[in-house]
């Protein structure tokens, strides 16, 4: 059935290995180690990929020195204790016919002394970009010291089962970090001259080569950030991959987007285009005679794959956040069913999110993620005594739990309100840049029909009306609903906004679903800080509205930063001509206008025709009272859709 993907599933021999496909589940910090160790969470993790169909797996990075400890989650570096821990995951990878390799990093003047209680190493001492601290100039023994640090973690890389490593030379560590005159204002042996800054890089190589024999994959990481002026051009790395090549130093080179300089592209979010890294990857595949071609950066699905390897642009692909969403992504396309590959939201809200916060990572999608090892992965087993259950609410917390029941075996009847599935996630997907929330909806609807879930539409239910059914589960996933008071958390003392009943007050949900009547100047009162406001405040900006957006957040979007999608939406906005204002609380709505005051300032009185206000919504849960049922999602509390997913999941599962 690979007919459907002919480039994408053919075989590709990197040195002694012969990968099944060109799929790669690419490095990522998933922050997983506990006490530095790997344990039945990554063996989960990456053996539920492995079992997928990817044929490569290249294991998060392990830091290769005492400086380069960079998140709590990181394993532990210098240290043969690793070994046979690694052991159980490379096997477990092997045994399901995927290739495994491992990251190697040092992110050099980057790094983090709150993980790592050391101080930062660098090539010339320059600033961290994560933080205020300063870096230490190494000396040359330091320097020889670092370099053992990547032959070490390597050997051990070698004696744990991997198949090979790969070198970190991305987004301005270490190794790139030699490489930059930017970053490498040495005057020695290791900087000034192109051959001088290779030299580290390369003995790197060279020492790993001689250390692990010739069957071991050497791989490279490289990365193009076009927006930064003192990263390199894409002539440049042309011209460092080429140097290495001549030499046959790597087997590959994997091209990211983004740097420490310009984080928003490393992980892109829903403002960048898909197949975003494939021209960086096509530039370095110009000038390669040996080493293969790895394109990365939102590759998101198999048809983007199949157009980046078949158009000749890199020789295999990395589906990262596709494959934590939907971890037999690789064998759904392989057996022509694309359409069942659960869609990456490219929301970053639960992998790079989680991470960002130094948690380990999941899906807002797909809740099993690292929780294979206790939920048996993306699969569900069978139900012992199957049975007849009614969900009640159609919202993704309800279509997941209908999903996941009938998955197992039970006869699924899924009740909703309304005309229309997905509920306030859907009204989410109708936001600027969010139509991938939609593309999610109609999955869940794809499944459901496949499952042979009853769905009733326009079925509002009372307590008679549910019971009536003959349901021997229920569950109900009713969502919630705006209060109507525009409760502010920076201003706790007031119940309610005064003069809210002045009129002229919208909902978010109001605006998004057209219910809203609104006049041209709008102030948005966000009290999310989150997508809520800032999709909603996008999508009447671009309608047309003058748009002022107010916020008791340090910024419009805070709680989004973790996602790295914040910075852009602000801009947008500001593109559009909305004002924003932060540290901001609206002491009172005049029917024609707003007062607020900025945190040490004084009383402003701001005109608009209407207020929007974007709030956390009140339960829905008088159908649940009644009943005596249990309830998921916002029924139980209003919280994010990350929230509903994975109750829906959880619930669909216990029964």
């Amino acid at each position: 059935m690979a007919q459907n993907f002919p480039a994408l599933f053919q075989p590709l021999q990197l040195r002694h290995k012969t990968l099944r496909n060109r799929i790669v589940f690419g490095a990522h910090t998933a922050n997983m180690a506990e006490g530095g160790l790997p344990g039945e969470r990554h063996r989960g993790y990456y053996e539920e990929r492995a079992l997928g169909g990817a044929a490569m797996i290249v294991v998060e990075p392990v830091p290769v020195h005492r400086t380069a400890v960079l998140t709590r989650g990181n394993f532990l570096h210098s240290t043969d204790e690793i070994i046979p821990h690694f052991r159980k995951v490379t096997d477990a990878v092997h045994g399901h016919g995927a290739a495994i390799c491992h990251q190697l990093y040092h992110v050099g003047q980057h790094g983090d002394f709150d993980n790592s209680y050391e101080p930062s190493w660098s090539p010339s001492g320059l600033p961290s970009f994560h933080d205020s601290d300063g870096s230490h100039a190494m000396t040359e023994a330091e320097i020889e010291d670092i370099i053992e640090g990547f032959v070490q973690a390597a050997r051990r890389a070698k004696e744990s089962g991997f198949d090979g490593v790969e070198l970190f030379a991305a987004y301005n560590a270490v190794i790139d970090q030699f490489w930059l005159p930017f970053n490498n204002r040495r005057g020695d042996r290791w900087g000034g001259s192109f051959e001088n800054r290779m030299r580290f890089s390369r003995t790197i190589m060279e020492r790993i080569r001689k250390m692990a024999g010739e069957d071991f994959i050497i791989g490279l990481a490289v990365n193009m950030d076009p927006a930064s002026k003192v990263s390199q051009s894409i002539e440049q790395l042309q011209e460092i991959v080429a140097w290495h090549d001549r030499r046959q130093l790597m087997d590959y080179v994997t091209c990211g987007t983004g740097s420490y300089f310009n984080f928003t592209g490393i992980i892109p979010n829903v403002f960048h285009a898909d197949k975003f890294g494939a021209p960086h990857a096509e530039a370095l595949k110009q000038v390669l005679k040996h080493a293969k071609v790895q394109c990365e950066a939102h590759v998101r699905t198999p048809d983007n794959a199949e157009n980046v390897v078949k158009s000749g642009q890199a020789d295999l692909v990395s589906i990262v956040r596709g494959q934590i969403a939907d971890p037999h992504l690789a064998n759904k396309a392989k057996e022509g069913r694309p359409e069942d590959v659960r869609p990456c939201l490219s929301c970053n809200q639960m992998c790079w999110g989680r991470r960002s916060r130094d948690y380990w990572i999941s899906c807002l999608i797909n809740p099993s993620a690292g929780r294979e090892f206790e939920w048996g992965g993306d699969r569900f087993a069978p139900s012992k005594k199957p049975r007849k259950t009614l969900v009640v609410g159609g919202g993704v917390a309800g279509m997941e739990a209908a999903r996941v029941a009938a998955e197992r075996g039970h006869s699924v009847t899924l009740a909703e309100a309304s005309d229309r599935l997905g509920g306030q996630f859907r009204l989410a997907g109708l936001q600027p840049r969010r139509q991938q929330i939609l593309d999610y909806i109609d999955w869940l609807e794809r499944q459901l029909n496949k499952l042979q879930v009853r769905v009733l539409l326009n079925s509002p239910l009372d307590a008679d009306e549910a019971k009536a059914i003959g349901a021997d589960e229920i569950i109900v996933a009713t969502g919630s609903s705006p209060d109507g008071k525009g409760f502010q958390r920076w201003m706790p003392e007031h119940d309610s906004l005064p003069g809210i009943e002045r009129g002229n007050v919208w909902s978010a949900e109001d605006v998004m679903s057209r219910a809203a009547s609104l006049g041209h100047r709008v102030i948005l009162l966000d009290e999310t800080a989150n997508w809520k406001g800032t999709g909603t405040a996008l999508a009447m900006a671009e309608a047309g509205h003058k748009v002022t957006v107010v916020t008791g957040a340090v910024t419009v979007m805070a709680e989004m930063a973790r996602t790295a999608a914040d910075l852009q939406a602000r801009a947008r906005l500001r593109e559009l001509g909305a004002r924003l204002i932060t540290e901001t609380v609206m002491l009172e709505w005049h029917g024609d206008g707003a007062t607020v005051r900025q945190s040490g300032g004084k009383p402003e009185r701001i005109a608009a025709n209407s207020l929007v206000i974007a709030a956390t919504n009140v339960p829905e849960r008088a159908l649940a009272d009644e009943l005596g049922a249990s309830t998921v999602g916002d029924a139980t509390a209003a919280r994010t859709a990350a929230a509903a997913i994975y109750e829906g999941r959880k619930w669909g599962m216990s029964i």
